[in-house]
């Protein structure tokens, strides 16, 4: 172990001080046992060159084994998440398809009805002349009808602004499954880019 200062100079300069040569090389002595002693605490926190490249090494593949799972998990991730994407977008189409499908289906069932409807009519009136009183009979039996055509159009609006309410709500899970989709790759790019810094 090194001493960095010159013990028989300090010797010498407490001699010319008034100590006595006894004295001088005792302060000295004791001055070098602290020193030793010190140090030896220092040296006891301390490590070496070699502990810590290895030690540094050490950290380097464990960051190399981190940085390989996670390149893993990401695809894996991803590769999830776009065939989770695809299928809700198949299933988003084929709902679509259905209620543009059940739609058609009422407007030509409720066409289909209004056209028989029409044609018995203008059948029983040319079947029996029209009198005052089935003149009435026939208003009324016209308003009946408007007013059933008018239920049966309220209904089919209230079903489209139902299944519309639906596919608006499945774009909604949809949009909330790719923010959460994306804040998770964007959370693990993050912690890759933290561990590789």
């Amino acid at each position: 172990r090194r001493l960095y200062f010159d013990t028989h100079a300090l010797v010498c300069l407490l001699e010319e001080k008034g100590f006595t040569t006894q004295q001088s090389e005792v302060i000295v002595s004791a001055l070098v046992k602290i020193m030793n002693t010190n140090l030896d605490m220092i040296y006891k926190d301390m490590v070496t060159k070699v502990q810590q490249e290895i030690a540094l090494q050490q950290v380097m593949s464990h960051i190399a084994g981190v940085k390989k799972d996670m390149i893993i998990l990401e695809k894996s991730e991803f590769s999830a998440l776009r065939a989770e994407n695809e299928k809700i977008k198949l299933e988003l189409q084929q709902i679509k398809k259905q209620v543009t499908d059940e739609i058609t289906k009422v407007h030509a069932d409720n066409k289909l009805n209004l056209n028989l409807e029409k044609s018995r009519v203008k059948e029983l009136v040319t079947r029996h002349p029209v009198l005052p009183v089935s003149r009435l009979l026939f208003k009324e039996h016209h308003a009946q009808q408007d007013r059933a055509l008018t239920q049966t159009d309220r209904k089919i609006d209230t079903e489209v602004a139902d299944l519309k309410t639906m596919l608006e709500s499945h774009k909604l899970d949809n949009i909330k499954y790719l923010a959460g989709s994306v804040f998770t790759c964007l959370t693990v790019a993050l912690g890759f880019y933290r561990l590789w810094i």
